[in-house]
């Protein structure tokens, strides 16, 4: 039957691929996405609650979710050194985010062997993610790249949605921690294992030339500096607009709105990465979020307004991650590696100084938390644009 579909659409003047290949690998890749960011919404949302129902006091849950980021920074150094990002490390990081997974059930109520099973678990995440995008961008294309990726911030808004509803205890939550890793682990397995065609090109690129950290030092600053600025909206947005008089369902409905609005931008953005330089998408993005902290400072009672800010989340968080790992993608050999340095250096450094800065400011300087926001944004801004100047 697959031969005869083959021929009849090479007869039509269509590649065979488009059938047999394309489609489930595009299912695969998107399935993938969406239990991986379900993951991270389990996490995040649910698990800082988990561990203060258990007993833990603010600073125990501050370590222990520090450990991540730092983790995703770490990592990507080993590779620098020789190490390599390929389907057997990525397979090892599947086997270590499955035991790491299994680990929580019984290291819940220890903080030190909660903090290895963390760490465990940062390791496991921080070598899956890079690789698929990876592949994503090999498959599927840039242009098809965001309407995949999509089925992430859906998995994200998904399982939140779902889990408050029935989370009664730290086992509920392990639970749907665990079985959204199964499910990762088992949609990752099939993406790497289908991508055989890309193998030889995909090892070739990882012999190649590595990533040119000092000689684009100004592009990797930039990258750190505009996550650093989002540490005040992921670690306190829900507290900053509560306390200026927007009540807790609106402010989730803000959250909610968030998402929608990053979803309609991934599904889209196919045609404006392909049209227009991914620089300037890159600079366009960290603009965008200059404007939205501005905003979030000045008006953080005007619901109107502060809906507008959330709107920019379509072209501050959407459009900046994706021209920026399509923008990597085309500039370095070792491809692998520069989406995992992406991650490490944003999500990683960025994120974890970002938190530290965040806490600090919104401690002492509560009413200033996003005109630091928008500061940090705009040194972004500087050093991306510095480094597209001398790239044109």
């Amino acid at each position: 039957m697959r031969r005869f579909v083959t021929h009849l659409y090479q007869k039509r003047g269509f590649p065979a691929k488009l059938y047999v290949t394309m489609p489930p690998m595009f299912f695969q890749i998107s399935a993938f996405y969406f239990f991986y960011f379900a993951i991270v919404g389990v996490y995040v949302i649910f698990l800082p609650k988990v561990l203060e129902m258990l007993g833990y006091g603010a600073s125990e849950i501050g370590i222990i979710f520090a450990a991540a980021p730092l983790v995703r920074f770490l990592v990507p150094l080993l590779f620098i050194k020789g190490f390599k990002l390929d389907r057997t490390s990525f397979y090892i990081a599947l086997v270590i985010l499955f035991f790491s997974g299994i680990s929580f059930f019984f290291t819940i109520e220890n903080f030190y062997a909660l903090l290895v099973s963390n760490i465990l678990f940062g390791v496991g995440l921080s070598l899956v993610l890079p690789y698929i995008e990876l592949i994503s961008l090999q498959t599927i294309g840039k242009e098809r790249y965001g309407r995949s990726r999509l089925f992430g911030s859906i998995g994200f808004m998904a399982v939140a949605l779902v889990l408050v509803r029935f989370l009664s205890s730290a086992d509920v939550a392990l639970s749907y921690l665990f079985g959204m890793i199964v499910a990762t682990i088992f949609f990752g397995y099939f993406v790497v294992k289908n991508s055989h065609a890309r193998r030889t090109e995909t090892d070739s690129q990882q012999k190649s030339s590595g990533v040119s950290l000092l000689h684009d030092w100004r592009l990797w600053v930039g990258f750190m500096l505009m996550q650093m600025s989002f540490g005040a909206f992921y670690n306190f947005f829900t507290i900053y607009e509560t306390a200026h008089g927007i009540d807790m369902k609106m402010t989730i409905n803000l959250w909610s709105f968030g998402v929608l609005i990053e979803i309609a931008m991934l599904y889209f953005q196919g045609r404006i990465l392909k049209e227009h330089k991914l620089l300037s998408l890159i600079q366009l993005g960290i603009f965008s979020a200059i404007v939205r902290w501005v905003m979030l400072f000045l008006f953080p009672d005007a619901l109107l307004l502060v809906f507008a800010a959330q709107a920019l989340h379509a072209l501050s968080f959407a459009l900046f991650h994706s021209a920026s790992i399509s923008y990597l993608f085309h500039r370095y050999e070792n491809k692998a590696l520069a989406q995992q340095l992406f991650l490490g250096v944003s999500y990683g450094l960025g994120a974890l100084f970002g938190a530290l800065v965040a806490g600090f400011v919104y401690e002492h300087f509560a009413a200033y938390l996003f005109l630091v926001s928008a500061a940090l944004a705009a040194l972004s801004f500087l050093f991306v644009r510095s480094f597209s100047a001398q790239n044109l």
